[in-house]
């Protein structure tokens, strides 16, 4: 496949990976015009108080869409189907590169399927950060939370040694900049055509130290 990348987006829940997705859609008509967003559809009601707006599907619906090869990628997880269609690879094919929120589980076959065009990115936070994030959603009990924590810990594990870094602990305009400035590293890097390379994080981004986040 010639054109774009895949920008494959990976991270701990609560790491913030809707919201830099929904606040890349925001600024991308001024600052990244040769990125688009991926939207995911998903065998799950569309609640308007996520920061995900996916596209609900029944699970009949999406049986007939993969059947039909309408998906570019696609899995299972937590009870539903979720899958990219396969307008990314159109997309990709016209030259643009395309974020989408993937599967840390599906990463081997994302990373088979599209070989050396996919960029496994891993957005982080700290534990207080994450179980503050989990809290205010509502979504789980103080025993699921610490659940979840106990899952993000781990989170490294099975990760690419290539997987690039990227911290959202604060404001997330700022962080989908940086996200930006990698993005830019990434592509201009690319087109040189220099080999891949790990970008050197931050102190503040390096939160994953022998197998623990700090």
């Amino acid at each position: 496949m010639n054109g774009g990348l895949l920008i494959y987006l990976m991270g701990p829940s609560g790491a913030g990976k809707d919201s830099l997705l929904a606040a890349l859609r925001q600024i991308h008509v001024t600052e990244t015009e040769n990125l688009l967003t991926a939207h995911r559809y998903i065998t799950r009601p569309l609640d308007w108080q996520d920061s995900e707006q996916h596209i609900p599907l029944s699970e009949k619906e999406f049986k007939i869409r993969r059947q039909r090869g309408l998906f570019a990628l696609d899995w299972r997880s937590h009870g539903h189907s979720y899958a990219i269609g396969i307008e990314a690879e159109l997309w990709m094919q016209k030259g643009f590169s395309v974020i989408i929120n993937g599967s840390r589980q599906h990463l081997p076959q994302a990373r088979k399927k599209y070989a050396g065009w996919l960029e496994p990115l891993c957005l982080t936070a700290s534990v207080d950060v994450l179980r503050k994030r989990l809290a205010a959603r509502g979504r789980e009990n103080a025993e699921q939370i610490e659940q979840r924590i106990e899952r993000a810990l781990d989170y490294q594990t099975g990760l690419p040694k290539d997987c690039r870094y990227l911290c959202n602990e604060g404001d997330i305009l700022e962080t989908s900049q940086r996200f930006l400035r990698l993005f830019q590293d990434i592509t201009l890097a690319r087109k040189a055509g220099k080999p891949r390379f790990l970008a050197p994080l931050a102190p503040t981004e390096i939160l994953f130290q022998k197998g623990r986040l700090i």
